[in-house]
């Protein structure tokens, strides 16, 4: 499912010519939006919720310890992403699986280790991610993921993502625990939802970039659904798998899916693909 039409401009005659004498050219960072970004996204997603809660009862770590450890990961992840000078599909999904474990953290120790209540958890992330945005916008007057080509631009699109995953954890729990729906009808709730996000873009012309932002908030309680359901014990309405189970098997999937589009670059816009192979 792509959410927007503009792509990163062709390299013209002059840009060939500057790549070729040496210069490093601004690519993307990001990866085009594909059916293969969503399934690992909601992927992402899911290990988020299992791995936290992996990491937190069964290594005896505690809210806060976890919290520091993937905290520490995450800053040297988004150290290396930041370095690059293009998309590289394994540098940038393990910074987004370490945000979704750090995501699911913050709602987590403010929930339980804080006592803050989910309705104000989910309107302060709700506000936080509002203003991110709209700085952003003020500063780069966009907000296209097409053009993720700038130190600026980057810093802002992995702040709004951290908080799409601390909204998303906080809403879906705030779903959850209201409406008492359980594992497997609170994910069929939530992708009826990303449905209907992309059936109003798709027919009634919903923006872009709304569409693709309310779907990536989206995905946060749908992956936290489908983890759920298959590691909580049967008693408790999942399929008893264990975190540690669903959590190999999802990121063994998170891994063939992600060396595949290393090998292939199928999720690189054409005119960066083109050029890289050129050189």
């Amino acid at each position: 499912m792509t959410y927007e039409t503009s792509q990163t401009p062709a390299p013209s005659a002059a840009g060939t010519q500057a790549v070729s004498s040496g210069s490093q050219p601004r690519w993307n960072k990001v990866p085009e939006v594909t059916a293969y970004f969503w399934i690992i996204k909601v992927l992402c997603t899911t290990v988020g919720e299992t791995a936290a809660d992996l990491l937190n009862e069964k290594a005896g770590l505690g809210l806060t310890g976890v919290s520091v450890l993937m905290s520490a990961l995450l800053a040297v992840v988004l150290v290396v992403q930041f370095r690059t000078s293009a998309y590289r599909a394994g540098v940038y999904w393990l910074a987004v699986a370490l945000i979704s474990v750090i995501g699911t953290l913050i709602s987590d120790n403010l929930t339980d280790n804080m006592g803050v209540p989910l309705e104000t958890s989910t309107t302060v992330f709700a506000i936080i991610l509002a203003i991110v945005f709209v700085v952003w916008y003020r500063r780069e007057r966009t907000l296209s993921i097409h053009h993720i080509d700038s130190t600026s631009r980057e810093s802002f699109y992995w702040l709004a993502v951290l908080f799409t995953f601390a909204l998303g954890t906080a809403a879906g729990d705030l779903v959850s625990e209201r409406m008492d729906l359980g594992y497997w009808l609170a994910a069929l709730l939530f992708a009826l939802a990303i449905a209907a996000v992309a059936l109003a873009h798709f027919t009634l012309g919903l923006d872009a970039v709304w569409s693709f932002w309310i779907a990536y908030i989206l995905t946060r309680p749908l992956g936290a659904s489908i983890g759920d359901y298959l590691s909580q014990p049967t008693g408790d309405g999942g399929l008893g798998l264990g975190t540690v189970v669903t959590s190999a098997l999802f990121l063994t999937v998170i891994l063939g899916l992600v060396v595949y589009l290393s090998v292939t670059r199928k999720d690189v816009a054409e005119p960066q693909r083109t050029a890289r192979h050129a050189a």
